[in-house]
């Protein structure tokens, strides 16, 4: 098994735009939400940022949006689908930062932490980053009520692996663990599984 998802990440760069098209009330309900949050002065870091679903949302809303993922050919198609003069572009391992400790007012990381065989990593590096009184926006997937459990059966079959199958309980323990206080966690109707919406700061 290919511990990092990596692999079909690789493969399924070039369809991911239009596949994730289904949930983009969901994505316009996240960007309201997080931009209420941000000022023209901050700094954001995008961990996961796949091909820009909250890139182009919400980059013109701060100074500096760096936007990452370790997939370079997500990076590859994310930079396709727009412009940004503020938007920087890199391939980054979350569990493995090259920036500076402090150095980001806010960091953005959607529907990664249940796909990595090591989030507790993760968290430290955003933790680590991320400066004092920083925001942490995490929406992930939960599995909350009735999800398509064809359509992640064949998922799996196809290479991609879902490590960490948390309800919205869980994801908050998951993530107050790491030195964060929720500002705000609530669920909302996505696909293929329900989307925690999970607002958090730096202790």
């Amino acid at each position: 098994m290919d511990k990092s998802n990596k692999r079909f990440w690789e493969r399924f760069a070039f369809i991911y735009t239009g596949f994730m098209k289904k949930n983009e009330m969901v994505y316009d309900e996240l960007c309201r939400r997080i931009q209420k949050h941000l000022t023209q002065a901050d700094s954001v870091l995008e961990l996961a940022c796949g091909t820009g679903q909250l890139t182009y949302r919400l980059a013109d809303k701060v100074k500096l949006w760096t936007a990452t993922d370790f997939s370079p050919k997500m990076v590859e198609e994310a930079k396709k689908q727009g412009k940004g003069a503020n938007i920087e572009f890199g391939v980054a391992d979350a569990t493995a930062l090259i920036y500076n400790d402090e150095s980001f007012d806010v960091v953005v990381i959607a529907n990664a932490l249940h796909i990595m065989p090591e989030p507790d990593r993760a968290m430290s590096e955003i933790c680590r980053v991320l400066k004092q009184e920083g925001f942490l926006f995490a929406p992930t997937f939960v599995y909350e009520g009735k999800y398509n459990k064809v359509l992640l059966w064949l998922m799996e079959k196809v290479g991609f692996h879902t490590f960490h199958k948390w309800k919205a309980s869980e994801l908050k323990d998951f993530v107050a663990s790491h030195g964060f206080t929720l500002e705000s966690v609530e669920v909302v109707k996505a696909k293929p599984l329900d989307e925690c919406i999970l607002i958090g700061r730096k202790k």
